[in-house]
């Protein structure tokens, strides 16, 4: 076993000697059109018995990609539309700061119901913003637009960002966006997962929150796969760990 590993599962181990669980759970962004990686990614849900919350745009989905979810999958609300609205200099951003809360959520609430129509028993209504980053103006308002939770990148700040409101982020990105769009490789995912882990052990970061592994299954290459393979093998038959379903995080029977 590398020393990365090594390192990672020891980490596991502290949080198992004091008697506490480590939660994971997995997001995968971007789905929207029926394709070879989103039915390996769905077939990996299914094979590992790992559940899956795949962020689906609503504007862009095909009804063909929801047909054959199984149980594990749940859907997310990723944006409207994923088109990038940023002013110059600002940030890609699908909520930019200038448009107004109004306007954008009513696009967020008509997305809403189209998607819950499509996805029907799966869909849980928590948005995850394309490119995770969303106004606070509008965050605030997302519960009176029918949304439960927000999920973005990074440790939270509290787990009920807003009145009606949970958040629960990720923290471990598997692609490289800025180095050719491949696998960030397997120490500096396993670094960054133990360091939120050790964050959390610490109390620097949300004891309560749990350890978000992020995925884009349409730029997967072949060691991003495995990775996520071995990972889950690692770790699915150790007993401190628990996978967590959307639907337990975000508080939605």
């Amino acid at each position: 076993m590398s020393p990365v590993w090594q390192i990672f599962l020891d980490e596991i181990a502290r949080s198992q000697d004091a008697g506490r669980k480590v939660e994971f759970w997995w997001r995968d962004d971007d789905a929207a059109r029926p394709d070879p990686a989103l039915s390996r990614l769905i077939a990996l849900a299914q094979a590992s018995s790992v559940p899956l919350a795949l962020a689906v745009v609503p504007m862009q989905a095909e009804k063909e990609i929801f047909e054959n979810l199984g149980p594990f999958v749940s859907v997310l609300q990723h944006g409207t539309d994923h088109a990038n609205r940023a002013a110059p200099g600002e940030k890609k951003t699908e909520f930019a700061a200038a448009e107004l809360p109004a306007e954008a959520l009513a696009r967020l609430s008509a997305a809403r119901r189209q998607l819950e129509t499509l996805a029907g028993k799966h869909f849980v209504p928590v948005l995850a913003p394309p490119w995770n980053r969303l106004p606070k103006p509008l965050a605030q308002q997302l519960a009176g637009a029918g949304f439960r939770g927000l999920s973005q990148y990074g440790a939270r700040t509290a787990a009920d960002a807003f009145p009606g409101l949970r958040q629960v982020n990720t923290h471990v990105d598997i692609i490289a966006w800025r180095t050719g769009r491949a696998f960030v490789g397997t120490e500096e995912a396993l670094r960054a997962a133990t360091a939120h882990l050790a964050a959390k052990r610490a109390k620097t970061a949300d004891p309560g929150e749990a350890t978000g592994w992020l995925s884009h299954h349409a730029v997967h290459d072949e060691a991003a796969w495995e990775f996520l393979e071995r990972l889950f093998e690692s770790t699915c038959r150790l007993p401190a760990v628990a996978w967590r379903r959307a639907e337990e995080l975000f508080h939605i029977s």
